[in-house]
């Protein structure tokens, strides 16, 4: 094969593999491994890499596949389908594991809005009683007392942190974070671009002056370069006519050169791709869209809502314990916190006065490494005391993570500030 695997990815997953395969006594090997990481990572793709280079077809389950207008069907197709990857491996006589992608889509509670029905429940259960009894999997209505052979279970996601807690506990799943290395991008971009011939030398160029794209970023502008002599192609059959001229032809299928892969041109469509990128981070039209979420149905603010009562206060297991700070009056008697530097409070008045939006991103140490930060609750106000009242909350909500103030100029629908203000002790 051509393209390249990770070896700490390769090594994760095929001692999974194996290791479920083997009699060890007094050793207790989890079903299931989970492989969780960033979006548009590779994540399925390696895994497949992995099963085709250890010699074998794994038995497939989507995370769409997990919900269901039926109660039940989602949990009988998990345990149907194990029950034919343990009879591949006793009629093959080779390896088999069942491969769930996007497990947290399909299984996964995102928010209280995200609805947990019979059927997300069962399929957790379903889970956790395979992983505990891998050779005594029973389809309903049924039972049959031949024990099954052990198959291991291998999962992806971008948050299992969504998931139940149970069903990820170490003994029934184990955890791999994938973030491929600088080393590792370099080889699968290379992998990407190879029928382009393509230096190593532009290929460590292409990585390094995109550091933060993920590796489909990559695969989408290899895409992207056909763009242009598909265009022109458009151009000479007629827009009119390209439905005939491809679909239930006699003709035989248009001829693509290779279009040009200097470095320099694929930097220039990078950058086109990381402006899209950028523009919908900027927008963020939701926050308009849904304003209604910020009121009640009196039609008052529910800032009042976001703060936390007397007895998360007092309440040590509580995140607001110990780390939510009462606005007291300073000494110009504004009503500001002693939580917010006065470097802080300068720069909220400047973008006011800017008129532009305030703004608070989120996120605990794995989202700050992968730049996944998420929204506090949306200021509406343009008062100061308004403004720095809920910088104040989003800052006690969440006291051990990285809070960030951004400003946004909603003329051009454009960020123009981007400061940290709290950082978690180490």
């Amino acid at each position: 094969m051509s393209y390249y695997i990770s070896p700490n990815f390769l090594d994760k997953v095929a001692v999974h593999v194996t290791k479920n395969f083997l009699n060890l006594p007094g050793v207790r090997v989890p079903l299931i491994l989970g492989i969780h990481g960033r979006k548009g990572e590779g994540k399925t793709f390696q895994t497949e890499l992995v099963f085709r280079r250890m010699g074998f077809e794994p038995v497939m389950i989507s995370g769409g596949e997990l919900e269901s207008p039926d109660a039940g069907d989602p949990a009988r197709l998990i345990r149907l389908r194990y029950r034919e990857a343990a009879e591949q491996i006793r009629v093959r006589g080779e390896m088999c594991a069942i491969f769930i992608n996007d497990l947290d889509a399909g299984a996964g509670r995102f928010d209280t809005t995200t609805q947990y029905t019979v059927n997300t429940q069962m399929v957790n259960a379903t889970l956790m009683n395979i992983a505990d009894n891998p050779t005594n999997v029973q389809l309903p209505g049924s039972y049959d007392s031949t024990p099954l052979h052990r198959v291991p279970i291998i999962v992806t996601g971008n948050d299992f942190s969504t998931l139940y807690a149970p069903l990820i506990r170490d003994g029934r799943m184990e955890k791999f974070y994938w973030e491929p290395s600088r080393d590792d991008k370099i080889g699968i971009v290379g992998g990407i671009f190879e029928s382009d011939k393509l230096s190593k030398t532009d290929i460590v160029g292409l990585v390094d002056h995109f550091p933060d794209q993920a590796i489909d970023f990559f695969s989408a502008l290899r895409s992207r370069i056909y763009d242009e002599q598909i265009r022109e192609f458009i151009h000479q059959v007629g827009i009119e006519r390209v439905s005939k001229r491809l679909v239930n032809t006699l003709e035989a299928a248009p001829d693509f050169q290779n279009p040009n892969f200097s470095l320099a041109h694929l930097l220039e469509m990078g950058n086109l791709m990381v402006g899209q990128q950028k523009r919908i981070q900027e927008m963020r039209l939701v926050d308009e869209y849904n304003q209604s979420r910020l009121f009640n149905v009196q039609g008052t603010p529910n800032a009042a809502a976001a703060r936390p009562t007397q007895s998360q206060l007092n309440d040590p297991s509580s995140k607001y314990y110990k780390a939510y700070v009462e606005p007291t009056s300073s000494e110009g008697g504004n009503g500001h916190a002693a939580g917010l530097s006065s470097e802080v409070l300068e720069q909220v008045k400047q973008l006011l006065a800017r008129g532009c939006k305030i703004g608070m991103e989120y996120a605990d140490n794995r989202r700050f490494k992968t730049g996944s930060w998420q929204s506090c609750a949306t200021i509406n106000s343009a008062q100061e005391k308004d403004v720095v009242a809920s910088l104040e909350t989003c800052l006690a909500e969440h006291g051990g993570e990285y809070v960030r103030l951004i400003g946004i100029d909603p003329k051009v629908k454009r960020r123009v500030a981007e400061t940290i203000i709290q950082r978690p002790e180490k």
